[in-house]
């Protein structure tokens, strides 16, 4: 069966894999819903995109994407409120930092309405798949990769963006432990750090894993020059609570430019809660520690949205976080998860219906 849709042809999967799945025991990212958005680069433009069924791709053993690996993606979620209403988060963010990343890797950007109208269209498709248990959202992974062909060592002249959906529960459950890192670095001044690059976290793997073996959740990244400051936490921005202030590392050219960490600060100033965007050194983290101005730490991002810290661990010393009541993460996570499941009125002009 195939209809048309804002200019986008469907074509409806035969059946639907949703009664098989458990809406109330979602791992992360794990599910996928019965139909993507597919759309092709070609000839030096971009095709009109299509919706499909959910299935495998078929590559040339020559694209480009195997070889040179010009491959980025975005992180977002759609939420469904007491209503059945559907809800993104800022969505114009991500397609802005989709094409961010786009041009840094030589890739061909998205125009901003195939995004939005094919990603609504496929929303509107797939709106059973948006799950209602507490604390579960339907993830959205727009991605795009070098599909042309050829072993030189140059920009592909195809490529695919595709969007595809998971109904996903909680990213961590609990809170985390982190190792400090002062041999391996995430990113380079010059380099990639600020664009979402598959390959940006191909190259977290292998010291996450070193990381793992020794007891810890997850990497805290230092700066690749002197290893002095630091500037994220796994895949996600960090922010440290020092006293009543809360400090984060200002973005650059090593650092993602977060949509979860710009509503954070915004929430934050909005709560009357100092904020701090400056550069952090280890030596000072390690000092609060020691001393009791460290209230908190956590991470930052789509997945997650706030991931507690309870401990991090430096030089072969472990310092552990206090427990408090007033801690800023719940009071943030409460304050962003209400705008986003429609809860609360979103004076920032954040949410979006679709």
């Amino acid at each position: 069966m195939e209809t048309k849709t804002m200019n986008i042809k469907i074509e409806k999967a035969k059946t639907s894999k949703i009664d098989k799945v458990d809406f109330d025991n979602l791992a992360f990212g794990n599910v996928f819903t019965d139909h993507m958005l597919v759309c092709d680069y070609k000839n030096g433009s971009w095709n009109i995109p299509e919706i499909i069924p959910y299935q495998p791709i078929s590559l040339d053993p020559s694209a480009k994407i195997f070889h040179y690996g010009q491959s980025i993606f975005e992180g977002m979620k759609a939420y469904k409120d007491e209503n059945n209403d559907i809800w993104l988060f800022r969505p114009l963010d991500n397609c802005k930092r989709l094409n961010i990343s786009a041009k840094r890797m030589a890739i061909p950007e998205i125009p901003e309405d195939y995004f939005m109208e094919g990603l609504t269209a496929l929303l509107k498709l797939e709106k059973d798949w948006i799950p209602q248990t507490p604390g579960s959202s339907l993830y959205i992974r727009p991605f795009i990769f070098a599909s042309g062909t050829g072993f030189h060592a140059s920009p592909a002249d195809e490529y695919k963006f595709i969007i595809a959906f998971a109904p996903s529960g909680a990213y961590f459950s609990g809170k985390v432990k982190v190792l400090i890192e002062e041999k391996y670095s995430r990113s380079a001044n010059g380099g990639v750090g600020y664009a979402k690059a598959g390959g940006n976290y191909a190259g977290q793997f292998y010291p996450t894993q070193l990381a793992l073996e020794k007891g810890y959740n997850q990497v805290i990244w230092t700066d690749d020059n002197t290893h002095e400051f630091i500037e994220e936490a796994g895949a996600m921005n960090i922010f440290v609570r020092i006293n009543d202030t809360l400090v984060t590392a200002p973005t650059s050219d090593r650092i993602l430019d977060g949509i979860t960490r710009k509503s954070i600060l915004k929430i934050a100033k909005d709560e009357g809660i100092a904020v701090e965007e400056r550069k952090i050194t280890v030596s000072e983290i390690v000092e609060a520690a020691k001393n009791g101005s460290l209230k908190e730490m956590f991470g930052a991002g789509t997945a997650a949205v706030i991931s507690p810290i309870s401990a991090f661990g430096f030089r072969d010393v472990d310092y552990d976080l206090p427990e408090i009541g007033d801690n800023y993460a719940s009071l943030l996570k409460k304050r962003i998860t209400d705008i986003q499941y429609n809860r609360a009125e979103d004076k920032f002009g954040w949410r979006v219906k679709v």
